[in-house]
């Protein structure tokens, strides 16, 4: 059985204090607690801070285009549905650059798992405002304060159709670890949101911040209530409450591969026929 250094790739770069730390190590320890070998999943990296783990995690995995990560784990999961399929992205790569693919992969309900680093800036270009910010967050590219209104990952996901969203915070590596494996064994779009403190460029969302800020969901919330989930979602905009735990989870959706019948099986191991003369006299 593999254990969270069997997942390790080399010595990360992070700066001292950086929140992915912890994500890269809850991470490494629920792949572990769930049994998983580096073999048996797949991993996708997006461009950023957090995209730097692809060379600090070990398992199959690569290191997309930027905004192109959700995309390209969609393509490996259609070819293997038998193996999990995680994206590692920042807010900016995966609801920047990448917008689109995050919005139609809720829609699909693709069976993906999408760990989103939160954390308002695009830290490894040293700070430019993210989609996430406050209206009126000042960074290098916005001196005068950001004009436009926040983007919501999980608003979006939620309203969109994704049927697994949770919010975790960077501090608390023990339940950020079962909310991922939670999101893995479960048939769908699942997204995990990381509330993850940039120490050196984000001087507003910080650990106080957060602790002060963020609240774990009570034992009475059901997250399987569409309507109190999308109350839950709202609360960071309308009231600067971050709740933790899983905000929805549906028990009615099918995953996307399980509604199309030439994936009864992973493409890879369907038998390929070498008579091509039929399908050639076809065209002719």
């Amino acid at each position: 059985m593999a254990s969270p250094q069997d997942f390790a790739g080399y010595t990360p770069t992070w700066c001292s204090g950086c929140g992915n730390w912890s994500i890269g190590r809850a991470i490494m320890m629920s792949l572990a607690e769930q049994g998983l070998e580096p073999s048996s999943l797949n991993m996708v990296f997006d461009i950023g801070c957090s995209g730097n783990m692809n060379d600090f995690v070990n398992a199959y995995a690569m290191h997309s285009l930027h905004g192109r990560s959700i995309a390209n784990a969609i393509g490996i999961k259609l070819a293997r549905h038998d193996m999990h399929a995680l994206v590692i992205g920042g807010d900016g790569a995966l609801l920047g650059e990448g917008g689109n693919h995050f919005l139609h992969a809720c829609r699909g309900n693709h069976d993906i798992t999408v760990i989103l680093h939160d954390n308002s800036v695009y830290g490894l270009t040293t700070g430019q405002v993210a989609p996430t910010a406050q209206k009126g967050y000042t960074s290098k590219s916005t001196p005068g304060g950001i004009i436009e209104r926040p983007v919501s990952g999980l608003q979006l996901a939620l309203t969109q159709g994704a049927s697994f969203i949770a919010q975790a915070f960077a501090g608390n590596l023990p339940q950020l670890a079962k909310l991922i494996a939670a999101g893995m064994t479960h048939t769908g779009f699942s997204l995990i949101n990381v509330l993850q403190p940039c120490v050196t460029f984000n001087k507003v969302n910080t650990y106080s911040y957060y602790l002060q800020k963020s609240y774990q969901l009570p034992a009475e919330h059901n997250p399987h209530n569409y309507e109190h989930a999308l109350a839950k979602v709202q609360e960071p905009f309308h009231q600067e409450k971050f709740p933790l735990g899983i905000l929805y989870q549906a028990q009615d959706q099918q995953a996307y591969h399980q509604q199309l019948a030439q994936l009864e099986q992973p493409l890879v191991t369907r038998r390929r026929t070498s008579d091509y003369a039929p399908l050639l006299e076809y065209f002719q």
